[in-house]
């Protein structure tokens, strides 16, 4: 009887645990992209939260303060990356233990959301991949690498989340748009040999506006493109435009990476050592930062042209040369960034054109194909493109050649020349100085 008593009690005490519990889990949700993985619990309140990584197999573990849950953890799409995610026996018997068990080693990043507009409470799990193309001999960092590297091309969906960017008159959100335009131009990239493109976000979440160019670094990019659509008070204002750092912004932003002394390493390399051992010599610091900055306005501003020529061939520009502002998504001061506005929500007419999915493709090419001309011109040390440009050999046209003649000579495709030559056409004319590409 006693004993029966005893069950009683002790079965009463752990279903009020359970109905007191102050969180619980609602529903998991991934997105699995090219380089990372993001995994999103939906929760009942905000989370309290620790985590810890394990090796042999690789695993990250995350400890929920006053949390019980049943809910089933199945992964919608699991990626390569990700193998499953589970329970797992917690510390304290209030708390609830979940391990993400991958397929490699990734770096996480876990913060809290709240909530806002119809999402609740959120744990958001970032994983960013260790070998992104499934290849675990694959080493994109290009000290370390035996091959040419790619060319990471960091593509940012302006808002998201509870960050709705401008709202146009029909009620399309700014940040519904961006991100479309984002993950077609990051298809586009990634289907480009020698080039990868890394996303600031890959579905409906917020990010600071300070912390897109840290994703961009993270994953050691050289270039940032933010994409965004603009608005007014009145409705007639419309057309593209493109932007750039403004150079006060520049110059403050330097001073504050200058200040930053424990940062140097991010941007000096093996120079912020020598450079932190003497405070005299703060003026090469100074210097060498400064010197990547030049070259990053620089190359921004260059790229910012080319797209400005492209656009025009797509749509009407609003600014028919590159505007410069003080926008904190371009103050990475190592990474050329660029700001692309598509065009006015608040017009009419160009939230129909936005709202056209063939128009939205035609955006993303003309990014793509201002990004692949600046490139080839100046591709980075290392990479890929830059092989293959010190392999490139010329030709001088002359009388009764042609491209498929040419082609035929080289042993190469037509449409290669025409890629390397930036040519719309099969016609060259007699002097022509013409770029080969190597086989």
């Amino acid at each position: 009887m006693l004993r029966n008593q005893l069950l009683l009690v002790i079965s009463l005490c752990l279903l009020t645990l359970k109905v007191t519990a102050a969180n619980d889990i609602n529903n998991m949700r991934v997105w699995p992209s090219e380089g990372s993985t993001r995994v999103v619990f939906d929760l009942k309140n905000s989370p309290e939260f620790t985590y810890f990584t394990l090796r042999n197999p690789d695993r990250v573990v995350i400890d929920l303060a006053d949390l019980q849950s049943d809910t089933a953890l199945d992964i919608n799409k699991k990626g390569p990356l990700l193998k499953r995610v589970r329970y797992s026996t917690p510390r304290e018997n209030s708390d609830t233990r979940i391990v993400i068990e991958l397929n490699r080693q990734a770096k996480p990043t876990l913060f809290a959301i709240p909530p806002a507009e119809d999402k609740g409470h959120r744990l958001v799990v970032d994983l960013v991949d260790s070998a992104p193309s499934g290849n675990s001999d694959v080493v994109l960092d290009m000290n370390q690498s035996s091959r040419d590297r790619d060319i990471i091309v960091a593509i940012d969906a302006g808002h998201g989340g509870k960050d709705p960017g401008s709202i146009g008159p029909a009620g399309t959100f700014e940040k519904n748009i961006t991100l479309s335009i984002a993950q077609l131009l990051e298809s586009r990239i990634n289907a480009e040999s020698g080039m990868r493109a890394v996303m600031t976000r890959s579905g409906d979440f917020y990010i600071s506006p300070n912390g897109r160019p840290e994703v961009a670094r993270k994953h050691k990019a050289d270039l940032l493109i933010s994409i965004h659509a603009d608005a007014f008070s009145q409705p007639e204002p419309r057309g593209a435009s493109v932007w750039v750092l403004s150079m006060r912004r520049a110059d403050s932003e330097l001073g504050r990476w200058l200040e930053k002394s424990e940062r140097h390493s991010e941007l000096l390399g093996g120079a912020a050592e020598v450079i932190s051992d003497n405070a005299s010599e703060r003026y090469l610091a100074e210097t060498i930062l400064g010197l990547s900055m030049d070259h990053s306005m620089s190359t921004s501003y260059d790229l910012s042209k080319k797209v400005i020529s492209e656009l025009k061939g797509i749509t009407r520009l609003h600014k028919r040369a590159p505007q410069a502002a003080s926008f904190a998504v371009l103050t990475a001061p190592d990474i050329p960034s660029i700001l692309v506005e598509v065009g006015f929500i608040s017009n009419p007419q160009e939230e129909k054109n936005l709202n056209w999915s063939k128009y939205r493709e035609q955006l993303a090419d003309a990014m793509l194909t201002a990004t692949k001309r600046y490139f080839r011109q100046t591709p980075p040390d290392g990479t890929l493109w830059a092989s293959i440009k010190s392999e490139t050999r010329t030709h001088k046209v002359r009388s009764g050649e042609s491209l498929s003649l040419l082609a035929q000579r080289y042993n190469v495709k037509v449409s290669s020349i025409k890629a390397a030559n930036n040519l719309s056409s099969d016609i060259v004319r007699i002097g022509q100085i013409l770029t080969i590409p190597s086989t």
